[in-house]
């Protein structure tokens, strides 16, 4: 067995990742030649003075990665001819961008890490649009998107409207996706070194995308309602934000919603020190909860995103934001310039679900899917502790004793199913550790395999860490 050992001061990124980049390195420079044994990973856990959890996920990214192969009560080894990972994927900064999710899922594994809408038959709705508007617009649809017309602003202003709030069309701005309209919203009213406040646990693809363009990260803590006024102004006060990203309606992962004498604060300190907001409400939209928006509540200083993507089809590249008075443009072009431009046929296949009422009706049957599904979480997780919303496709569940939360997905992965570890959610780096994880049921095709994967998790959850064999 090899006496090699890594140093947890070298490279980039979450520790675990920087110790699976230098075992690769050591086997790329012969250190660890083919067949030699990696240290036990209680050793070298206690070698280098982390958690065996940090170990074991170490191990386990090199094991995706090709490099070794874990045999019971025999030990990790490097494989002799492991297969070449492209080079784009191997460097510190490729592997922090990606988060904790393989940036290519294994294959044959239940998607529990997805929240993308349930199929409930989208197909046929979408290949009949897409026929009419091919016949319709056969030039169109060969080329770019030249001209915007009238009603795919209106169907933006549709889908946004929540209650008794209705954003003007002349507010809206067609995007490929939610995603592409909060990064333009960030390019255009941010520049290169200013602060972004982020909750600590969000879409962290927001906070790794905006670092990626220079945003610097600043995290404000939050509790089961959401964001802190208090630490939120505390932020603002000492650290300046330009801009701050939110989930009000119901976050990721935590299922939180906000209260309106909460979204009320919250409003009142961005006006107090000039915060621009970002709402971001697809899942917000999905609920049917009546408390007012934070565009509702400040529409001079909030730009309002949703979409398509969770409740009636992901692959449609569907999405809008509803800008504050005289920004549209701005946004409108910031959007041209990060995304490459919308093309014509996504923009009309999504604006002509909207308006012939297909949406409203998918994403009702898609609800009600979600709801069942849930329904079946609560049976199955009866006696552990989890946040969820029988309109929201995922559950936020709190690992009992033992479990890591990172050590628990790998245990996950190895029985067939891919879950998120809390440290997906985390935009910066934060001493407080949650002990969860996000449970995604939307992506299984039937609730058969819903029901699979929810009875492996059970059967993990109630063997504790005695039910996962690390090969070591």
């Amino acid at each position: 067995m090899t006496t090699w050992l890594p140093d947890i001061q070298q490279g980039q990124g979450p520790l675990y990742v920087r110790i699976a980049d230098q075992i690769e390195q050591a086997i790329g420079d012969g250190t660890l030649p083919a067949g030699a044994k990696l240290p036990p990973q209680r050793n070298l856990a206690f070698d280098i003075g982390v958690t065996i959890g940090t170990i074991g996920r170490a191990y386990g990214i090199v094991r995706e990665r090709g490099l070794v192969s874990g045999e019971v009560g025999r030990g990790t080894y490097v494989l002799d001819h492991p297969e070449s990972r492209p080079a784009e994927q191997a460097d510190p900064l490729t592997t922090s961008l990606a988060g904790t999710r393989p940036l290519i899922a294994p294959a044959g594994k239940l998607r529990f890490d997805s929240t993308a809408a349930p199929d409930i038959g989208q197909g046929d709705v979408l290949a009949k649009l897409l026929g009419d508007i091919s016949r319709e617009h056969y030039a169109d649809i060969a080329s770019y998107a030249r001209n915007f017309p009238d009603h795919w602003f209106e169907a933006g202003s549709l889908w946004l409207a929540c209650g008794n709030f209705q954003p003007p069309p002349e507010s809206v701005v067609p995007t490929l996706g939610a995603h592409a309209a909060v990064i333009a919203v960030i390019a255009a009213i941010t520049s290169p070194g200013d602060r972004i406040a982020f909750e600590t646990l969000t879409y962290s693809q927001i906070s790794r995308s905006a670092g990626l363009i220079g945003r610097r990260i600043t995290l404000v803590e939050s509790d089961e309602f959401g964001l802190l006024p208090d630490d939120f102004e505390r932020v603002c006060a000492q650290q300046h934000p330009k801009l701050a990203f939110l989930m009000p309606g119901a976050h990721n992962p935590t299922v939180a919603v906000m209260p309106l004498d909460r979204r009320r604060a919250i409003v009142e300190i961005a006006r107090k020190y000039g915060v621009w907001l970002v709402e971001d409400n697809l899942y917000g939209a999905m609920t049917g909860d009546p408390i007012p928006l934070l565009a509702e509540l400040a529409p001079e200083r909030t730009f309002l995103v949703g979409g398509l993507s969770k409740s009636v089809a992901a692959g449609v590249r569907g999405g809008w934001v509803a800008c504050p008075p005289h920004f549209s443009q701005r946004i409108r072009v910031a959007h041209k310039m990060v995304s490459g431009g919308l093309p014509f046929i996504l923009a009309e296949l999504c604006a002509r679900l909207v308006l012939s009422g297909s949406a409203s009706v998918l994403r009702n049957r898609g609800v009600e899917e979600i709801g069942a599904r849930e329904a079946m979480a609560r049976e199955i997780f009866s006696g552990f502790s989890f946040n969820s919303h029988p309109k929201v496709p995922f559950l936020w569940l709190k690992l009992p004793e033992p479990w890591l939360s990172g050590t628990f997905k790998q245990a996950a992965l190895q029985e067939g199913v891919l879950v998120d570890d809390e440290d997906e959610f985390k935009a910066g780096r934060a001493d407080r550790v949650f002990h969860r994880i996000r449970i995604g049921f939307s992506s299984p095709v039937n609730r058969s395999d819903v029901r699979t994967g929810f009875e492996i998790l059970r059967r993990l959850l109630d063997s504790g860490r005695a039910g996962y064999d690390s090969f070591d």
